[in-house]
């Protein structure tokens, strides 16, 4: 197992709040590494590259005025669909974002361009197909989004996909999936993750940019609320029932969609709300703060409870 040094720095807690489209913010990012975690947001949660440039500036001053922050991370959509991509990727090389997280393809050439600038770059995956070509493209860690994560996710157990990654890759492994409390993450050190991925949690806290509807209805959820279809973007996803019937939609009637289109992206995920089976452990709306607070008392319970130190030794 292995976390890079470069996220050691202010690393209190081994997780990432996972970079949630049209939910992750500068606020959520900040206050997420002031308290010790990796906090990330996708650049495509800003309208145009511009703004997402000024929000760079904005995350890097406030972090830079914080005793000992964690890094903090972007996620770079590379789907040929997602015309922003280049003018995003050298935004990135500028600001020299520690940690860029890639999605929906995994190329060299990005890589080395991170690489260049001493970045990281680390690629999510559902299956070991797509974990053997992320290797391949030289990436620095693996994300394996398994059963259950809220999404784009995929439906293998998480112990079956962690093993069969790690049988051929050596870098960072992170684990998504239901990962909800600091029992989980706790859980998914021992499983043999160096880091957790935590998303729907974040949902639910008052620094995410989510609706207040779609946080009270993850407080109000159970995984049998959750939904897993293709149907709404193109590519399979985990969404909240309640949501799909709140626009007009049957959940058991869904027409098929159409390929992919990052273009058409915001519009069909703006009033249809996505969430993991971690659902059911979400009951209230803290601020980002005392929700990381919370999680690390947690962590360190069971870590403890197992005899180990919190980065699992």
């Amino acid at each position: 197992m292995a976390i890079p040094e470069p996220l050691l720095k202010g690393l209190r807690l081994p997780a990432i709040a996972a970079p949630m489209f049209l939910v992750s913010g500068p606020d959520l990012v900040v206050e997420v590494c002031r308290s010790g975690l990796i906090g990330t947001l996708p650049a495509l949660n800003q309208r145009t590259s511009a703004g997402f440039d000024a929000w760079l500036d904005e995350i890097g001053g406030r972090l830079s005025a914080t005793p000992d922050p964690a890094c903090y991370g972007v996620n770079l959509i590379v789907h040929k669909s997602n015309p922003r991509l280049a003018s995003d990727l050298e935004i990135v090389v500028k600001h020299r974002v520690p940690l860029v997280i890639t999605s929906l393809g995994a190329v060299r050439d990005l890589v080395d361009a991170v690489h260049a600038y001493g970045g990281l770059v680390f690629h999510d995956v559902i299956n070991r197909r797509h974990a053997q070509k992320a290797a391949e493209a030289g990436v620095d860690g693996i994300i394996a989004v398994a059963a259950g994560a809220g999404g784009h996710a995929g439906l293998t157990s998480p112990f079956a996909l962690l093993s069969e990654i790690r049988s051929f890759f050596r870098g960072t492994l992170v684990l998504s999936g239901s990962i909800a409390n600091g029992g989980d993450i706790a859980a998914a050190r021992v499983m043999g993750a160096d880091l957790a991925y935590m998303g729907t949690r974040f949902i639910a806290t008052r620094e995410s940019l989510a609706a207040e509807d779609y946080k009270r209805m993850i407080v109000g959820a159970s995984a049998a609320d959750i939904i897993y279809t293709a149907a709404i973007s193109g590519v399979n996803a985990n969404f909240l029932r309640p949501s799909v019937l709140a626009a007009g939609l049957d959940p058991d009637q869904l027409p098929a969609h159409a390929e992919l289109d990052m273009k058409n992206e915001a519009k069909a995920w703006k009033k249809v709300w996505s969430a993991g089976h971690g659902v059911g452990a979400v009951t209230d709306i803290p601020a980002a703060s005392a929700l990381c607070q919370r999680l690390s008392g947690e962590y360190r319970d069971a870590m403890s409870m197992a005899g180990l130190d919190r980065f699992g030794v």
